[in-house]
């Protein structure tokens, strides 16, 4: 785990301190619970992940405290608990999970171990999601948020910067070459011949930038003059740096654009791609290159931390370009509503009227976070996914790896898709990725799964839960690999089973672990071998001693023999 999240302080957290006696007391007397105060049992243990969805649920409300060992029907009383006896590692989990600094304290009660989690609340206009759900107390369960409380907490992030006027700009600080760029675009994206006549001063009050005399912020962000910027905006420049190595020290190059958006944007793809080398492959009898950076993927993600980086934030959006990979960052978090996790399908822009303007000029095709087409490229390109791990509530972090992995992944991708007329969606990619990768398929992708099985672009193999999947035959073809389609395929079930209870009787008294069981049939997902692994203990030919991460697997008959 990354220690990252560990490092976060949130801003809005209560003040801790140590507890005593007395306050667990105070607790315990308390009428009832509520959204702010949460008992459990938890004599022996509490799933992992209940606790963080109860967590998430109480940041959600406005923070609290969630205390295990104490039973949870007046009159309390303390019973003790066993749970989550690493408590700093159950700490940083939280953290991870929650991207909140949630404190948990042991309280050593003459009845027995008590622990309390103080949990802050959520930041202004960001609830917390956990299994794309935002939870909260509903009785004695936990419920999804309704719509109409979402719908207040994202509106407590206030309205969109970009479409308040800048007091002190005037006509003077727009730059005439920019507001010309804007006008072209926007005629070949609607192929509105009159938008070639119209006066500036109407073109840009049709588009919104001018209300009266009054300069909105975006017009600046798109079109403002160096001088203009550095009076009203200095924080909106975009600073680009190359790097050759991982050394510290001074960048090789270093350019800052400190101009309207519109008068830098194709400068800064051209400054990109003077290093962007090319990737080559063999295809037959031909030679194919790939760039290590796409155009579209990086253009994209340029527009994205331009067009929805949160201004008010007095830091500049950072591209720093390195030999395989391109890492862009911009202030402000994610979104009120968005999530690393649902980042390809929601669509909630910050700064409303810039990103308008975007999508008039025809640079994006429209005002949402257009992730979906940066996943779609990075997959195509056989590239690895792109990665937000340093994102948190202050910034947005990108990485593209440019790094080709798999040639014949491409190529399949591009031949089906000729010969089946197939247009892969975001999902279809993700899904196809995830096979090749020999990774599990998550619920939400499911459907996509099914429709993938039915066009014989992927291959099923079993049936119920010990059901695996694996791209078809013409891949391994193509990655000359058909030894390993026929390994893949032609293992079955009965086969699998015969493997694990090999490894499991040749493992003596010593048993053997869910994970190494996992190495011997390492094509299949860990929930399929668990899938074995029950059946083989239903027949009553092995059974699981211990718990946890210490628990093993053991031959029956060894007792015996």
């Amino acid at each position: 785990m990354s220690d990252f999240f560990v490092r976060i302080e949130q801003r809005y957290s209560t003040t801790l301190m140590s507890i005593t006696l007395q306050q667990l007391d105070q607790w315990l007397n308390a009428p009832s619970e509520n959204e702010h105060l949460e008992f459990k049992e938890a004599k022996h243990n509490y799933h992992f992940d209940k606790l963080v969805k109860y967590c998430s649920a109480i940041a959600n409300e406005g923070g609290g405290t969630m205390i295990l060992g104490v039973t949870d029907v007046p009159p309390r009383h303390v019973v003790g608990s066993q749970a989550f006896e690493q408590v700093e590692r159950t700490k940083a989990g939280l953290i991870e999970r929650l991207r909140l600094r949630v404190d948990v304290q042991e309280v050593m009660h003459p009845d027995g171990r008590v622990l309390v989690f103080t949990i802050p609340s959520r930041p202004i206009g960001m609830p917390v999601s956990i299994e794309g759900a935002y939870w909260m107390r509903g009785g004695e369960d936990l419920v999804p948020m309704t719509p109409d409380q979402l719908k207040r907490i994202f509106d407590e992030s206030g309205p969109d910067f970009t479409a308040e006027t800048c007091p002190r700009a005037c006509m003077d600080d727009l730059d005439s070459h920019a507001i010309d760029q804007f006008r072209q675009r926007w005629h070949r994206k609607s192929g509105n011949a009159a938008l070639l006549e119209l006066p500036v001063h109407q073109l840009l009050t049709d588009a919104e930038l001018i209300n009266g005399d009054a300069i909105t912020y975006a017009a600046l962000i798109l079109l403002g003059t160096r001088a203009a910027m550095g009076k009203y905006l200095a924080n909106s420049e975009v600073i680009f740096e190359y790097r050759s190595s991982e050394v510290a020290g001074p960048a090789n190059q270093r350019v800052e654009y400190r101009q309207g958006f519109l008068a830098y944007y194709e400068k800064l793809w051209e400054t990109i791609n003077l290093r962007n080398d090319m990737q080559t492959f063999q295809d037959g009898l031909f030679m194919l290159d790939v760039p290590t950076f796409s155009e579209a993927a990086t253009r994209e993600a340029i527009l994205n931390a331009v067009g929805h980086r949160d201004y008010r934030n007095p830091g500049s959006v950072f591209i720093r370009q390195y030999t395989r990979r391109l890492e862009i960052v911009s202030p402000g978090g994610l979104l009120p509503g968005i999530t690393v996790e649902n980042i390809i399908d929601r669509q909630a822009p910050r700064n409303r009227r810039l990103v308008d303007n975007f999508a008039r000029c025809g640079l994006v095709e429209r005002a949402g976070q257009g992730f979906n087409r940066i996943f779609e490229e990075t997959i195509r390109q056989s590239k690895p996914l792109p990665d937000f791990k340093n994102t948190d509530e202050y910034q947005v972090s990108l990485t593209l790896n440019g790094q080709l992995q798999d040639p014949r992944f491409l190529q399949f991708l591009e031949k089906v898709g000729q010969e089946r007329q197939v247009s892969f969606s975001t999902h279809d990619l993700l899904v196809l990725d995830l096979i090749r990768r020999e990774q599990d398929i998550p619920d939400w992708l499911r459907k996509p799964l099914r429709s993938l099985v039915d066009d014989g672009i992927v291959e099923s193999i079993g049936r119920g839960r010990g059901v695996r999947y694996l791209l078809s035959r013409r891949y391994y073809q193509m990655a000359k690999q058909a030894g390993a389609y026929t390994r893949k395929q032609g293992l079955d079930t009965e086969t699998n089973r015969q493997l694990l209870l090999k490894h499991i009787r040749e493992s003596g008294d010593k048993g053997a672990p869910l994970k190494e069981l996992h190495q011997v049939l390492n094509f299949l997902s860990e929930a399929q071998v668990k899938y074995l692994l029950q059946g083989l203990k239903a027949e009553d030919k092995i059974e699981l001693k211990g718990h946890g991460r210490g628990a093993k697997w053991h031959w029956k008959e060894w007792e015996n023999s």
